[in-house]
């Protein structure tokens, strides 16, 4: 299949993620005001949409915490940044197993809710935009399992359509992009469908162009998709979702690096990400462009 460039793209940054980041740089923020404060920053180098997680302040251990979640919408919404607000609704589905020779009991670090409890920041803080893991998969070499089910989905995207909030399928692989479409098919999720397409995490769909082509061949033509690869291959990565015709996402969730031994900010990936787009031709879509883009409810802003 031919690419057929993107020459209009918005910008996604990832903030704060939930992994383990936060012992590797100081940059990623771990209180609701450094989380804020870098969404802001971010903002205002060139993204329209900031992701956020949240992490417990002392430890920076991710958290689902609906205080702290209160917390950085209201602060980057009281800071009348113009940039749209997108939450993860990914925590609440960690399964961790024992040793392989003994399974059970779970650990002390599982961590699985009811869909309602996974929503609930969702409810309270109504961002324009939420996350939707669309599947489970082993996630990365430990005995960890991002766990969701099909029934869970199907309640949280139910949720997420009854509050108008957007949803951003994030597909780790290609079952995931298979059952998001079921979920378009069976009305739980309204137009515009929005999509992450998730490259390079063990042991989701591999980073490679041949795998992320054959998932954007199968991304339906009147869907709107952005991609992101992990680690150095974030910025090459943002090369491809141009090239794919696609949208983009960098940020401190996915990668630490500005370049080799460079610790990078926030701002400082979007700022890169921003060269790279516009020295391939397209233009930035700033957030009102996105907002009109993919109808979100202005009255979430």
């Amino acid at each position: 299949m031919p690419l057929k460039k993107s020459n209009e793209v918005f910008i996604t940054c990832a903030v704060t993620g939930s992994g383990n980041a936060h012992s590797k740089s100081q940059h990623v923020p771990r209180s609701p005001e450094e989380i804020a404060n870098s969404a802001i920053e971010a903002a205002k180098a060139g993204a329209a949409i900031v992701h956020c997680h949240v992490r417990d302040p002392e430890s920076g251990e991710p958290s689902r915490r609906l205080d702290l979640y209160k917390e950085v919408t209201d602060r980057i919404r009281e800071s009348e940044t113009d940039v749209i607000i997108n939450l993860t609704a990914g925590m609440g589905g960690d399964v961790f197993f024992g040793s392989p020779e003994s399974p059970l009991p779970l650990t002390d670090e599982t961590d699985v809710a009811s869909a309602s409890d996974r929503m609930q920041h969702i409810k309270e803080c109504l961002p324009e935009i939420c996350t939707l893991d669309c599947g489970s998969m082993n996630f990365g070499d430990t005995n960890y399992v991002m766990a969701n089910t099909p029934s869970t989905l199907r309640s949280m995207a139910e949720i997420a359509s009854s509050l108008d909030v957007r949803i951003e399928i994030e597909a780790f692989d290609t079952g995931h992009l298979w059952f998001a479409k079921r979920l378009v098919e069976e009305g739980i999720i309204k137009p515009p469908v929005l999509i992450q397409l998730c490259m390079g995490i063990p042991w989701g769909a591999p980073d490679d162009l041949n795998t992320l082509m054959g998932m954007i061949n199968n991304i339906p033509k009147d869907w709107v998709f952005s991609t992101f690869s992990i680690g150095k291959n974030q910025m090459p990565y943002v090369a491809a979702a141009v090239l794919g015709g696609g949208n983009v996402r960098v940020g401190l969730e996915d990668n630490i690096y500005l370049e080799k031994g460079v610790l990078a900010t926030n701002a400082e990936l979007v700022e890169q990400a921003v060269k790279i787009v516009e020295s391939m031709g397209s233009k930035i879509l700033g957030p009102d462009e996105v907002r009109k883009k993919l109808k979100l409810n202005n009255n979430l802003k």
